[in-house]
């Protein structure tokens, strides 16, 4: 379970002395970051239930609500990731609600576009680089304000985990092949469809573990500006915080993102249930162990290099690499992009007077 911060209740929050505009804004982003939060939940949640569905362990409806309910259950279990997001991309004072506002705009949009191309794109890449790009627009210190070191370990932790998927679930497949020699194909079957299932759940609890956090960091920052707290020393997640991000999280899982789930589970490679269990066993470990450290990593990312780790293990030809292709070229541009839509969200948002 998370540490229980001391950052007021949120109505204690808004009761502070600030004019009305500046709390009728912190209420907006905070509806906004529920809103991306949403938007994370239906669109990754291919990374939970694509497998399972497309090997039939278990029906569609079943996967859905069973990987809601484990999202939100799995959003309670630590505020590292949230700490990185709200403490690790950028100085504190340039985390203003104006920024996070520009950033969720610029990482909802993108989650839309990708949503409706079938392209699993990175919801993580889509908020740090619109973070990125809205705090070094908005902050008189610009590029200054932003802190590399943070966003190059948060950078490394994005690229090499889709890349540890693949190696673990490549070695996964590799053990299951000579675990079941001598087993006759149905008995195979039989046991790895259970065992699928309860992949299936470990992937979608650490799911929430990790992409929640990462919509209780900025709401958390925001707050923390509008307060005029330090960022380094007073940086909390709030339990209803912690609450409001597991919910919209569940939520938007429950509604299910069709388009990527076709695209995680049907086109990257022909999965069977012992596939499906190497996949999303190496992935869950993947993304908990780099809860457990603090490191947002992109599930999309996770789950579809565990994929092709399996599709690679039966041989290099059962990945369609051209659709491969086509997701990691969308990884590529989701940071720059939304960096640079956040930035011109940024100046829009300023030039209407807000600050």
């Amino acid at each position: 379970m998370p540490e229980l911060p001391h950052v007021p209740a949120l109505a204690a929050v808004l009761a502070t002395s600030h004019p009305l505009g500046a709390t009728l804004f912190l209420i907006a982003t905070i509806l906004v970051a529920v809103s991306f939060d949403f938007t994370n939940g239906f669109h990754d949640t291919a990374n939970a239930v694509a497998t399972s569905i497309s090997t039939r362990v278990l029906p569609a409806r079943v996967a859905i609500v069973m990987a809601a309910a484990l999202n939100f259950l799995g959003a309670f279990i630590s505020t590292q990731v949230a700490k990185t997001i709200g403490t690790d991309v950028a100085l504190s004072a340039a985390l203003t609600p104006v920024a996070v506002m520009a950033a969720l705009l610029a990482a909802i949009s993108w989650n839309l576009l990708t949503w409706y191309l079938g392209l699993p794109s990175s919801s993580s890449h889509a908020l740090i680089g619109g973070l990125v790009g809205a705090a070094a627009m908005l902050s008189p210190l610009h590029l200054g304000a932003l802190k590399p070191h943070g966003i190059l370990i948060i950078g490394l932790s994005l690229v090499l985990s889709p890349i540890a998927g693949l190696v673990i679930a490549y070695v996964i497949g590799i053990s299951l092949l000579w675990i079941f020699r001598r087993s006759t194909p149905q008995h195979v079957t039989d046991l790895s469809t259970w065992m699928q299932r309860v992949s299936a759940a470990f992937v979608a609890f650490s799911h929430g573990s990790n992409d929640a956090q990462k919509t209780m960091g900025v709401i958390a920052a925001a707050v923390l500006a509008y307060e005029g707290g330090v960022a380094s020393t007073k940086f909390h997640v709030d339990l209803w915080i912690i609450i409001i991000s597991a919910t919209a999280m569940g939520l938007g899982t429950s509604f299910g993102g069709w388009r990527i789930i076709k695209t995680m589970g049907m086109r990257v490679t022909k999965l069977r249930p012992i596939d499906g269990f190497a996949a999303e066993s190496a992935a869950a470990s993947v993304i908990l162990v780099a809860t457990r450290f603090g490191l947002p990593v992109s599930t999309t990312h996770v789950i579809a290099g565990s994929v092709m780790g399996v599709g690679a293990r039966q041989r290099l030809s059962a990945v369609r690499w051209g659709v491969a292709g086509d997701m990691v070229t969308a990884w590529l541009l989701t940071g720059p992009m939304c960096a640079l839509l956040a930035a011109i969200l940024a100046l829009i948002l300023r030039g209407i007077g807000l600050k």
